[in-house]
């Protein structure tokens, strides 16, 4: 068709309104805008007992099999806490946060998929596992025990030159050889759970090692702060429903029913061992129980929970993360006259996390409020105020969140 300028300029002008009215033109210029990378990073550094500092530096070169990741969301785990307060690990100052989630803004040329062979690009949500490292003791006989072979984890590094080591942070640089996976397909408050959530599906594995825990098992679970909470969670997931906790406060306690315990004793309500045994009892309607997770960092815990459980019966022991001191029990009664099988419990492995997101979908299939264990959320700016939240036991799990 032959056109003069009059119809070129009437063609022009409607193509432009045409392109004004069309909203998904302004996707590219958003998508683009996500992306960016700034030239510093912020780091919430602990440079003291109880006292964080907002520190900023450069950010740093992506090697070919690093991947640099937008933080969106980190726990505050009770590590945290006790890092906080005593420097137990003697890191100061250093990085903290290791329950955190974000998103892929820049990869090396050699990363192609996650540790579970699934694949990874830019935009991509993911969480980081162990740093796992090789004790030729332990393989030779378990290739599954790699998590007790002196396993790192991102925020619990020694600060170096990068100093984008922990997730309490708006970037981390995951190094080459670090296990990471894509869970792009989980929510943000269900991805910042997932750290917790593989220590207890990593727990109830090794209970289940013994044999005597299974569906109609009886099972006492002490102490519901978070990790007990998540215990009551994954056991209910596997069906078993006859669950009594065991707590102090009875808001947890409360909470720990909507999680899937059919009943609850409150220790403060009862004075001495014996009358607390006898709750526990009387709650499984006069039984002792099967099996028994001990989530507390208390010794005198650790000590009274023997007594909860019945002659031939199994014990995990998962509360001590750290050093929390010797515990006394009585060797004949707790242990050899009574036939109990415990076994100890230590973070997770890869594996681990793999079932952990089928755990979080399961979950909240069949109703479980597992969103609400995320009761108060700071930005990273508050973090100092986050971590003496979680210390007075204000609420549950307590998240720093990056708007």
């Amino acid at each position: 068709m032959e056109m003069n300028s009059a119809n070129v300029e009437e063609v022009v002008k409607q193509v432009l309104e045409s392109m004004l009215k069309t909203p998904v033109s302004a996707a590219p210029a958003a998508a683009s805008k996500s992306q960016a990378i700034p030239e510093t990073a912020h780091v919430a550094m602990l440079t003291a007992l109880e006292h964080y500092d907002i520190k900023e530096f450069p950010m740093p070169e992506v090697g070919d099999g690093d991947i640099l990741v937008k933080v969106e969301g980190c726990g505050v785990c009770g590590t945290d806490a006790h890092e906080f307060k005593r420097d137990p690990f003697g890191l100061i100052p250093v990085a903290l946060g290791h329950e955190g989630t974000g998103e892929i803004v820049k990869m090396g040329k050699n990363v192609k998929v996650d540790s579970a062979g699934k694949a990874l690009k830019v935009g991509d949500k993911v969480v980081t596992c162990m740093i796992f490292k090789d004790d030729p003791d332990i393989e030779m006989f378990d290739l599954n025990k790699k998590n007790i072979g002196g396993a790192d984890v991102y925020g619990l590094l020694p600060d170096d030159d990068i100093h984008l080591n922990g997730w309490f942070s708006d970037y981390i640089l995951v190094r080459e050889g670090s296990s990471i996976f894509n869970v792009s397909d989980l929510d943000l408050k269900s991805r910042i759970l997932i750290e917790p959530c593989a220590v207890l599906v990593h727990a109830v594995e090794r209970a289940k090692t013994t044999g005597i825990l299974r569906f109609n098992s009886r099972v006492v679970v002490q102490g519901c702060g978070p990790i007990g909470l998540i215990c009551i969670a994954v056991l209910r997931t596997m069906g078993i429903e006859n669950i009594v906790a065991v707590d102090g406060n009875q808001q947890r306690l409360d909470f720990a029913k909507r999680m899937g315990a059919e009943k609850s004793v409150n220790f403060m309500d009862h004075k001495g061992i014996e009358a607390l045994s006898d709750a526990v009892k009387d709650a499984f309607d006069g039984h002792l129980a099967d099996f028994a997770f001990q989530c507390t960092g208390s010794p005198v815990a650790h000590a009274n929970i023997y007594k909860f459980i019945r002659n031939g019966g199994g014990l995990c022991e998962l509360g001590f993360f750290i050093n929390g001191g010797d515990a006394t029990i009585n060797p004949h009664f707790d242990l050899c006259s009574k036939e109990i099988t415990l076994v100890g419990s230590w973070v997770y492995t890869l594996r681990d996390y793999a079932t952990t997101f089928d755990f979080l979908k399961r979950a909240k299939a069949i109703g479980l409020p597992m969103d609400e264990l995320i009761t108060h959320e700071f930005p990273l700016e508050q973090i100092n105020e986050a971590h003496v939240t979680n210390l007075k036991q204000e609420g549950l799990k307590i998240a720093i969140v990056n708007k």
